[in-house]
């Protein structure tokens, strides 16, 4: 590459190099230059083996955002959002370009985030590995050959795994790894972490700050569309089942993460899925399977035998073992990422206590609490340091980690397209029955999927519901194809008071979350706010 072209491909980085630039290759040029540098490894089938060191996850105590003064009064401080000097940024960002500039090669990549041109940023990834710009070209939105001529970035991702963050960065104590966003200059500076998914998250983050002033929801859903145009919003935290429930054969894939809701209707924001592997199955989700065994797609942490067959039920480097892979590896996907307005809205809990029913109907105050508290529950294997006993985990509107503003922002826009457009809400447990893990087993995705079918289709509205008494609920007491005590977990239970100790538990846990919110919400929101039987 001339030394002009170099310039162009790292126009509005910062970054200055003499070493090779690779710029905007196909997946082919990609592997190559991976398997040469021995980035990683091939599966029999053809997908790229990525290991990715300390970091199989999410770093999400080092995640930062400058407090520049034109954005410090919009954003939502605290955990989530951990204050960064913007001096202390600015040295960080510098350093990471020095960094990146004295490396013996680079990797470019021009992409888009947002299938809708009206809603779409354009977004230019450095990086020093292969793998990495191949993951962001499977996970965003790839323009045509013609539109990456003058591509001028609205945001740059300068993405330096193998640098270690400084005291001086102003990031975390003794920590090597930092992530730190600047809405004001529009950067994201990564060091310290080879987890991909940070390259991923880091643009949701940045369209979750963008998009709510134009009006347009961001949402940390799947989604996708039946053959009468009807498009459905799956929400849930890792492992609840958003990626599995939205890729069904009989409807059209949106997308697996990542979506946005605008008065014309729902928008992908990737151009790929980033499913979570671990004991995947072939004959429970062919789709996923099919797609994670074939040539251009990412394995992170996946474990392989010395012929490159996988073992997708090995977690011993993590059970965040993760595929990525263009959503065109999807059979019948949704063209152009877009569909019309949702006619439903699936909220996903894994609940592990085995307490909720495998499914409800909820009324738009219902709703937003559920998604204001945006729980599901962790069970030991999932992460380090869980013991045997469950343990509630709420992600406000199903998705914390991701938001800048204020969760009452997104909550709000969330009840006026509901109410606006007349969509009907419903929670799902993918999570456990017959009792909490350890002692029930969980919930047969052969059931939920025939419940969510009978919801989407409309039958479900037919059937008659009885009043959960601990967690106010209208649970439907007859669908075609599910057994009346898969229905009503009660009834799933040997011990009925264990279940009615569990389940009271569980509603505690619930109150004592939303006393965060109960000052933000409505009257009515707060009138359905759970209470204990008797």
């Amino acid at each position: 590459m001339t030394a002009s072209a170099a310039a162009t491909a790292l126009a509005g980085t910062g970054v200055t190099t003499t070493a090779p630039l690779h710029a905007n290759l196909t997946a082919a040029g990609l592997y190559a230059h991976a398997l040469r540098r021995g980035e990683g490894r091939l599966s029999a089938d053809g997908a790229f083996i990525a290991v990715t060191g300390q970091h199989t996850g999410r770093s999400v105590q080092d995640k930062f955002v400058a407090d520049d003064p034109e954005v410090t009064q919009e954003i939502w401080w605290g955990k989530v959002n951990q204050k960064l000097d913007p001096a202390k940024f600015e040295t960080f960002a510098a350093d990471v370009r020095g960094w990146l500039g004295q490396q013996k090669e680079l990797f470019t990549e021009d992409l888009y985030a947002g299938a809708d041109p009206a809603h779409r940023i354009k977004v230019r990834l450095v990086t020093t590995n292969a793998w990495h710009a191949l993951f962001a070209r499977n996970m965003f939105i790839r323009p045509p050959v013609e539109e990456l001529d003058g591509f001028t970035p609205d945001y740059v991702i300068l993405h330096a795994p193998e640098m270690e963050a400084k005291p001086e960065h102003g990031g975390r104590p003794n920590s090597t790894t930092l992530i730190a966003l600047s809405f004001a200059r529009k950067i994201i500076a990564i060091a310290g972490t080879s987890y991909a998914g940070e390259i991923k998250k880091s643009i949701f983050t940045v369209m979750n700050w963008l998009l709510p002033a134009k009006g347009v929801l961001p949402m940390h859903c799947s989604a996708n569309v039946g053959k009468d145009g009807d498009t459905a919003l799956f929400f849930g935290l890792s492992g609840t089942g958003k990626t599995t429930l939205s890729s069904d054969p009989e409807r059209a894939l949106i997308g697996d993460d990542e979506h946005g809701w605008s008065d014309k209707g729902v928008f992908n924001f990737e151009g790929g899925c980033y499913a979570k592997v671990i004991k995947l199955s072939q004959e429970a989700e062919p789709q996923i399977w099919n797609a994670s065994h074939r040539f251009g797609a990412v394995l992170e942490n996946v474990i392989a035998d010395a012929r490159g067959h996988l073992d997708l039920d090995d977690g011993s480097l993590t059970e965040n073992t993760r595929s990525c892979y263009p959503i065109e590896f999807i059979p019948g996907t949704a063209p152009g990422g877009q569909a019309g307005l949702p006619k439903n809205v699936v909220m996903l809990t894994a609940d592990a206590f085995g307490v909720l029913p495998p499914i409800a109907k909820l009324t738009p105050a219902q709703a937003m609490y559920h998604f204001l508290s945006g729980y599901t529950a962790k069970v030991a294997g999932t992460e380090k340091g869980l013991g045997k006993e469950p343990q509630a985990t709420f992600s406000t509107c199903f998705g914390a980690p991701f938001l800048p503003r204020h969760p009452e922002v997104y909550g709000k826009m969330l009840a006026e397209l509901i109410a606006q457009h007349g969509a009907q809400v419903w929670l799902v447990n993918t999570g456990w029955t017959g009792g909490s893990y350890g002692t029930g087993h969980r919930m047969s995705i052969k059931h939920t999927r025939a419940l969510l079918r009978a919801a989407l289709d409309g039958s479900l509205a037919n059937a008659t519901f009885a009043t959960d008494p601990f967690f106010g609920l209208a649970v439907p007491q007859n669908v075609p194809g599910v057994p009346a005590e898969v229905l009503n977990p009660r009834e799933a239970w040997a011990d009925k008071a264990a279940y009615d100790a569990t389940a009271a538990k569980l509603v505690g846990l619930f109150e004592k979350n939303f006393e965060t919110f109960a000052g933000a919400v409505s009257e009515d929101v707060k009138a359905v706010a759970l209470r204990a039987a008797a």
